[in-house]
């Protein structure tokens, strides 16, 4: 069986995740996932409600592990479940136990914490341009109290192409006792 690394595109809502995922797996000539809550969430005829989180969150681990299959090496997701977990400790003050055993169950070899420095851009799904920098730092408690492998990507257009691109391989070539935590702060 090959091993496979994924790596997780993370952050506050319009930070540029499906578009970077798309770039690092086209460089990487490998497969990504995309995120699963837009689809679902465009397909829903009523408000999301929170049992809905919980669907999103088995709808985008299903995809992950179908797109596992085609990877090359690396598998790059557009999102994870830190995403949902915290949006629903915001919006609804609890959070599914199912969805924070997973978080804990799935980690991701390498995360990329998407910096908030690209303009908000509107889009129907996006609700709080108003709070980037409290969910930004919001994420950044999650990947550090959970002690994961992370990074933080700044830069605008390819700039910031080139600095995950940068972060991705000195992950893939670190020796294995050597933890990335956030570069490019």
């Amino acid at each position: 069986m090959k091993t496979i690394k994924k790596i997780a595109i993370t952050g506050p809502e319009s930070t540029g995740k499906s578009e970077i995922t798309r770039q690092l797996a086209e460089h990487f000539s490998t497969s990504w996932v995309p995120e699963y809550a837009r689809t679902y969430l465009d397909e829903l005829h009523d408000p999301y409600q929170q049992k809905d989180l919980t669907a999103i969150a088995k709808g985008q681990l299903k995809s992950e592990a179908l797109m596992l299959e085609r990877a090359n090496g690396l598998l790059f997701c557009d999102t994870e479940l830190t995403v949902i977990k915290i949006w629903s400790e915001f919006k609804y003050g609890t959070v599914d136990p199912w969805i924070v055993s997973k978080c804990n169950e799935n980690p991701y070899d390498l995360y990329l914490l998407m910096d908030i420095d690209l303009p908000w851009v509107f889009d129907k799904q996006r609700e709080q341009p108003e709070r980037r920098t409290y969910f930004f730092d919001w994420f950044l408690r999650e990947l550090q109290l959970r002690g994961v492998n992370y990074a933080i990507v700044h830069g605008k257009g390819h700039e910031r192409f080139k600095n995950a691109t940068k972060v991705i391989e000195q992950f893939l070539h670190k020796p294995a006792s050597t933890a990335i935590r956030g570069l490019f702060q």
